[in-house]
C-alpha cells in the first residue's frame, strides 16, 4: 500500500544474476554468535526474513540488537555461525550484493549544504538500477521542501532524507533502525505506508523500532532479543497470545477482594484492578455477577485486547 492516494511506484526486476534463487529466504542467520572479550553480545542466535516480509528485531539496550545488524550489513565480523543476505556473505562486501540492500542508520552525516533534491541525485548516481529522484521525494513526503538546504530541516524533515536515501537503488533488503523518530504522528502514519509499499514490491525489510504500535501496525513476525538471545520469534498476535492471556479487563473498586476466576490480578498503583484473562466472557460474566451480588460499582470498567508492548515487556524485563 503507497501514500494514501500515490499509487506504489513500478520497479523493474533485478536481472537474475543480480539475486539469489528467489525460492530462499533473503536473510538467513543460523547460529550467529559475536563476543567482546567475556561479554557474549550475541550468543548463538538464528533467524531469518523472507522476501515481502517485514521482521522487527526488538530488544532492551544491550540486547545485541545493533551488532546483529551489523553484522548483517557487513561493518562488523562475526566469531562464528552462518549469516546470508541474498544468498551471500555481506562480510566480503560484495559490490554487487551491497547495491541491493537500503540502509536508514539511527543518524547519519550528510552535507548539510545540499539541498534536499541536490542530495537525493547525487545517490541515485551511484546506483545502476535507480529510482526516479521525483517519486523517491514523493513517496517520502519531501516534494514541498526539495529546494531546501539539509542544515534548514526538522529532525522529522531529515529522517524522511534518510529513508529516501535507503531507497534510491532499489532494494531487494531494506535495513531500518528506528526510521521514524522525531516524526509527528502524521507523518509517521505516512511512512508506514512507504514501509508497507516495500512489502508489496517483494523487498525483506528488518525493523527496530521502539514504537511497540508501529511494530504491531508493520510487523508480519517478531525477533525479541535479551541478553543476546531470542527469547520469542512469531507473529506480533502470537507473541501476545503465547502468555496465555490476551485480554485485559480494568476498572476502579471500593472493594478490591475478588472471587477466584480464569484470569491473573494485578492491584495497580492508582487504586485500578487489572485483570488479564484468556475467556474474556466467562471472566466478564463472573466479575459482573460478583459486583451485582455486592452492589460494588466497577468505575471506568474497560475492556481491551492486550497490547504487544505488555508482552514483550514481560519478556524482556527482570523476573
Amino acid at each position: 500500500m503507497a501514500l494514501r492516494g500515490v499509487p506504489p511506484r513500478s520497479r523493474k526486476v533485478a536481472p537474475p544474476d543480480r539475486l539469489a534463487d528467489a525460492n530462499q529466504e533473503a536473510i538467513v542467520v543460523e547460529n550467529l554468535e559475536k563476543a567482546y572479550g567475556s561479554h557474549r553480545a550475541v550468543a548463538n542466535i538464528s533467524f531469518s526474513v523472507g522476501a515481502g516480509e517485514i521482521v522487527s528485531l526488538l530488544g532492551p539496550n544491550g540486547a545485541g540488537k545493533t551488532t546483529t545488524i551489523e553484522i548483517l550489513e557487513g561493518l562488523r565480523r562475526r566469531d562464528s555461525g552462518s549469516v546470508r543476505v541474498l544468498g551471500r556473505d555481506p562480510e566480503r562486501r560484495d559490490r554487487g550484493q551491497n547495491a541491493l540492500v537500503g540502509v536508514v542508520p539511527q543518524s547519519s552525516g550528510i552535507d548539510g549544504e545540499l539541498t534536499v533534491h541536490e542530495t537525493v541525485k547525487l545517490y541515485t548516481s551511484f546506483y545502476r538500477d535507480r529510482a526516479r529522484v521525483s517519486e523517491v521525494l514523493r513517496d517520502v513526503g519531501l516534494e514541498e521542501c526539495e529546494r531546501a538546504r539539509l542544515s534548514t530541516l526538522s529532525g522529522g524533515q531529515r529522517r524522511r532524507v534518510d529513508l529516501a536515501l535507503a531507497l534510491v537503488g532499489n532494494p531487494r533488503v531494506l535495513f531500518l533502525d528506528e526510521p521514524t523518530t522525531g516524526l509527528d504522528p502524521a507523518a509517521r502514519r505516512k511512512i508506514w505506508d512507504v514501509i508497507s509499499s516495500q512489502r508489496a514490491l517483494g523487498v525483506a525489510v528488518l525493523l527496530t523500532s521502539h514504537y511497540l504500535d508501529e511494530v504491531q501496525h508493520l510487523a508480519d513476525r517478531v525477533v525479541v532479543m535479551r541478553g543476546g538471545r531470542i527469547v520469542a520469534n512469531d507473529t506480533p498476535a502470537g507473541i501476545v497470545g503465547s502468555s496465555g492471556r490476551v485480554v485485559v479487563i480494568s476498572f476502579h473498586a471500593v472493594s478490591t477482594t475478588l472471587p477466584n476466576g480464569p484470569w491473573h490480578c494485578v492491584l495497580l498503583g492508582n487504586g485500578t484492578v487489572e485483570l488479564t484473562t484468556e475467556d474474556a466472557t466467562e471472566s466478564m460474566r463472573m466479575l459482573l455477577d460478583w459486583a451485582a451480588r455486592l452492589g460494588i460499582d466497577l468505575e471506568s470498567l474497560e475492556v481491551r485486547q492486550r497490547s504487544l508492548e505488555e508482552r514483550y515487556l514481560e519478556l524482556t524485563s527482570d523476573a
